[in-house]
């Protein structure tokens, strides 16, 4: 039998259950969100002072934690890192730091680093090359991409933040998904070197967005004035906590990445039986194709399983990594009724 593919909500992010429950409201609860690349395995919250949330945030909190951060990125000895409330704090703040009329951004990636150039009066252009990149005056590259995943060298980068700093030129480099891969895939050696900022994100990899906390690695110039920008009390007191007890924890995130490798293969093999193409994905989601991905994301949803898609690849699903038991049974029995029904 013929189904008319359906109407689709217009979600650009991962996460707006909000949105998925106001076009399936049939859908059972609770859902089960796979939108976002975010570990399933959140960090166990340290005990909290009841003065992280009485008092303002400390300074000498807020310096431990960029302290510990530095070293659980690997830092470079020249580098600066300044904490703010997620990535996306940064993201917003870089094209008033450094205003620039043309902008390249590598590949088909996360869509908030274009959106925010393009607000600031930027020519904004999709490239494919790096070569393309360094002749742009502001560079950006998701490394490793999402949601395909694509990971760059990080000697290849280096070069191509050296080119851009010699003729004044900024490469912005989004490792938001790079903590589970080996420290040599990092650029965070290179921080602190003119023309680069870096930035890392704390929640996808500690299952923990809600904390917002994130970080830029980059030179002094910069790190000063992005601390101006941010302004006083830019990180909360419960996330200065949280987030110096995680990233000194090393041994739980090594464990963690265990995990997410065994569940990732696991969710491979439950997709390929379900007839997507694989095409490519990180520690956190995997990239699939199909040709009838829009049909497939609303067959999902009405059984209360959020996928991501992406409008101008209608053929393409991003799904995350199940958090329980219950719910990878849940994904599987959609899966198999979705795979003999559609």
């Amino acid at each position: 039998m013929s189904v008319s593919p359906p109407i689709l909500p217009p979600i650009l992010h991962g996460g707006r259950l909000d949105l998925a429950r106001a076009h399936f409201p049939q859908a059972p609860e609770p859902w089960i969100d796979l939108s976002t690349g975010v570990s399933p395995y959140p960090y166990p919250l340290p005990p909290l002072a009841p003065e992280v949330f009485t008092r303002l945030p400390d300074v000498a909190a807020l310096v431990a934690l960029e302290r510990i951060a530095a070293v659980a990125y690997h830092a470079g000895p020249k580098a600066q890192v300044v904490a703010g409330a997620g990535t996306q704090a940064f993201i917003q703040c870089l094209p008033r730091l450094r205003p620039a009329t043309r902008v390249a951004v590598l590949g088909h990636t996360y869509a908030e680093h274009a959106a925010v150039w393009r607000a600031a009066g930027a020519e904004v252009s999709r490239v494919e090359t790096l070569e393309e990149i360094a002749a742009a005056e502001v560079g950006v590259i998701v490394n490793p991409n999402n949601p395909d995943g694509r990971l760059e060298p990080a000697a290849r980068l280096a070069d191509t933040a050296r080119r851009m700093a010699a003729k004044g030129g900024l490469l912005i480099v989004d490792e938001a998904f790079a903590d589970f891969l080996p420290a040599e895939a990092s650029l965070a050696l290179c921080a602190g070197e003119d023309g680069l900022v870096l930035l890392r994100s704390f929640g996808k990899a500690y299952g923990l967005p809600g904390v917002r906390l994130g970080f830029a690695l980059c030179g002094a110039q910069i790190a000063e004035r992005l601390r101006a920008t941010l302004g006083p009390w830019s990180v909360s007191g419960p996330a200065l906590a949280i987030g110096a007890a995680a990233l000194a924890d090393a041994p739980w995130l090594a464990a963690r990445g265990v995990a997410l490798a065994q569940d990732a293969a696991r969710l491979d093999g439950l997709l390929a039986a379900a007839g997507f193409e694989i095409i490519g994905g990180a520690s956190l989601f995997r990239l699939v194709r199909h040709a009838a991905a829009d049909r497939w994301f609303a067959h999902l949803a009405r059984r209360g399983i959020l996928t991501r898609r992406f409008g101008e690849r209608p053929d393409r699903l991003r799904f995350g990594l199940p958090a329980a038991p219950a719910a990878w049974e849940r994904l599987e029995r959609a899966l198999e009724s979705g795979r003999n029904g559609l």
